[in-house]
């Protein structure tokens, strides 16, 4: 599965989060570190929720830029 990730720049570095998945959000002083750290994010994320037995969301959010 292939989830949508937002990142957002930050007054320090980048923040990031996944619309299908609430909760699962992360930070980095850079774009790459931030993108590491919500790949590892997913992951914990995913595990636990097996793990407790919760359903896994299906990915639907999708993001495109749109020229103003």
């Amino acid at each position: 599965m292939k989830y949508t990730v937002i990142f957002e720049k930050t007054n320090t570095g980048f923040s990031a989060y996944v619309p299908d998945l609430p909760g699962c959000i992360t930070t980095g002083h850079t774009k790459e570190e931030t993108e590491h750290n919500i790949q590892e994010a997913i992951h914990g994320h995913l595990e636990l929720m097996r793990e407790e037995g919760l359903p896994i969301p299906e990915p639907t959010t999708t993001a495109e830029l749109i020229p103003a």
